[in-house]
Formats: structure tokens, sequence, C-alpha cells
């Protein structure tokens, strides 16, 4: 019996396995011809806590192999349907694909995108606007 290493209190998450293709070949041979096959994935996914300047670096570059890859249609069309959460796919970063997909974060997709707070009344503005304490 194999035993699992415990979790460090972070939490994995994986792209949702219902929205991947079957396990055919044709509906994956593309990713054969990509332009990063081979390549060193650190310039297509973050390190941990990678933040500001550096992260935009490292997108610009994974962006600069993408914009003349032949598969750059199919990548993009496997990343956005399957929600892929991580990395630059299809020439598209992280958060593009969130704004894309209408959700804050392809990580936490539940998470709702905040509304302005209300800005508060003037005292004994009321309800309406209109005066009066209701």
């Amino acid at each position: 019996m194999t035993r699992r290493p415990p979790l460090t209190g972070s939490v994995i998450v994986m792209p949702n396995g219902r929205r991947l293709p079957d396990p055919v070949g044709e509906h994956w041979e593309w990713q054969v011809l990509a332009a990063c096959r081979g390549m060193d994935v650190e310039r297509f996914f973050h390190p941990q806590n990678e933040s500001g300047p550096a992260r935009d670096e490292r997108i610009a570059a994974a962006k600069l192999v993408c914009q003349d890859c032949p598969v750059l249609a199919e990548c993009r069309t496997h990343a956005l349907t399957t929600r892929e959460p991580y990395g630059v796919w299809g020439g598209l970063s992280e958060s593009e694909r969130a704004r894309i997909l209408g959700v804050r974060s392809l990580r936490h997709p539940g998470a709702r995108t905040r509304r302005p707070k209300a800005r508060p009344r003037p005292v004994g503005a009321g309800r309406f606007g209109l005066g009066g304490t209701g």
C-alpha cells in the first residue's frame, strides 16, 4: 500500500477533469506541434510567491514563444475550455483567461467580483435621499 505524503497547508487546485477532452490521441496531438514543447516549464508557470516585475517579465517571455506557435488557437481553446488555472496557455496569462471567462480567479472560480462599497448617506438623508429618517 502506498502512503500519500501529508498536505502542507496549501490546497492543490487541478483543472476540472470533466471538461477535459476524451483520452483519444487526436484531441491531444496538437501538443506535439507546440512551440513550447520541450522548453523549461518555469517560463510558462510561475514559481511560488512570484509577483511584480519578475512575473510580468516571465509572462512576456512566454507570450513571445506563443506568438508564432502553429497551435496557438488549439492551445487557447484547451485552456479556456478546461479553465486551466495556472500558467500561460495560448498566449494568455491566468488573469487574462479569467477575465475572458468572466471570473475573478481561475484558482478560486466561486469567488465573485467584489461590488463597490455603497457610499454612506448623509445623516438625515433618509432611505431615498429625500430627507427624513426612513
